[in-house]
């Protein structure tokens, strides 16, 4: 519930190029929006003294930020995860924690597919050594076609879903293997729901679709990618402590794995010169996952929707703790 008459509302931080959609959207309701660019606790304290929402891309909301907001009723995150989010504070405090779960679904389960083709048909070696004037197929060799390969989901939320569906629709072999679901099930698309330990054994590609948790945190390391095929390929664009990159790093050098496609790393930016960046199956993308210009609008949208409705005292689209709502 709105804790004041008037609805002020702080950006935190965000790294795009404008903030005029989450404005139009705030003034349209009658409110107020400040963008700050600050992540740190003691700035966003400073800056957000009378804010009843705030909106995060990387800022740290910690507890001490919500015992020094008083009128703070709703944080509202850019995208899916709140690592750095305190969300047991947030609802101590009876702070709404809201995010955008599922905005891009498409965008995100497109690019894992042209992570894959890009990785097992090395498409940017190819190119790279074609502008170079070495038009030769022999250093992209073994290319392998898609049909009759197994496609290995782990994670099936709604983006693992969307990926399934389009690796199935190129032919692949689709399994996949998550918490919610028993091995030796059937999807209702008929696909194969099998153990972690099964899916790694037997899929030549892996991509992974799971929130960084504390149960996910380095869940692929050196024993899964040990159980994993030598022709396999591991595909990432969740989050980056999904997989212990050192672990990988090793994996790739020793040729226990074939490559990888990675949009999330453990840190971001890549250093340049890292040893990921060292090897021809591997290909690196900086986050950009999660774009296209339409799930880009939307997210912006959602996350601006989601502070005002709590600020407003109606339910919003998505949220972490609704408990918080009905104290």
């Amino acid at each position: 519930m709105a804790r004041g008459d008037e609805m002020d509302i702080v950006i935190t931080d965000c790294d795009h190029d404008s903030v005029e959609i989450e404005r139009e959207n705030v003034e349209a309701a009658g409110g107020r929006l400040t963008l700050c660019q600050d992540t740190t606790p003691e700035g966003i304290i400073a800056n957000a003294r009378d804010a009843q929402g705030l909106i995060v891309q990387y800022g740290r909301i910690t507890a001490e930020v919500f015992a020094a907001l008083p009128e703070l009723c709703v944080v509202s995150r850019y995208g899916v995860g709140v690592d750095t989010v305190d969300v047991e504070a947030a609802t101590r405090h009876g702070v709404a924690v809201c995010n955008v779960p599922d905005y891009g679904t498409e965008a995100v389960s497109d690019h894992a597919i042209t992570l894959t083709l890009s990785v097992l048909r090395d498409v940017t070696g190819l190119d790279r050594r074609l502008r170079e004037g070495a038009p030769s197929l022999g250093p992209a060799q073994p290319i392998f076609q898609l049909r009759g390969r197994r496609f290995g989901v782990i994670g099936a939320g709604a983006i693992g879903m969307a990926t399934a569906r389009k690796a199935a629709g190129l032919g692949f072999e689709v399994v996949l293997t998550d918490p919610r679901l028993t091995p030796g099930e059937t999807t209702s698309e008929g696909w194969p729901v099998v153990s972690f330990e099964d899916l790694l054994a037997s899929a030549q590609v892996v991509s992974l679709h799971l929130p960084l948790i504390e149960q996910t945190h380095h869940l692929i390391d050196a024993a899964a990618l040990g159980a994993m095929r030598e022709d396999a390929i591991l595909i990432n664009t969740a989050r980056g402590g999904v997989v212990d990159t050192d672990a990988l790093v090793e994996a790739l050098a020793s040729g226990q794995i074939f490559g990888a496609g990675l949009d999330v790393l453990e840190e971001e930016p890549l250093a340049v010169g890292h040893p990921l960046t060292r090897f021809e199956r591997v290909i690196l993308t900086p986050h950009a996952g999660f774009y296209t210009e339409e799930s880009y609008a939307e997210l912006k949208t959602r996350t601006a929707q989601n502070a005002i409705d709590v600020i407003a005292g109606r339910q919003p689209r998505n949220i972490l703790n609704p408990e918080v709502l009905h104290g």
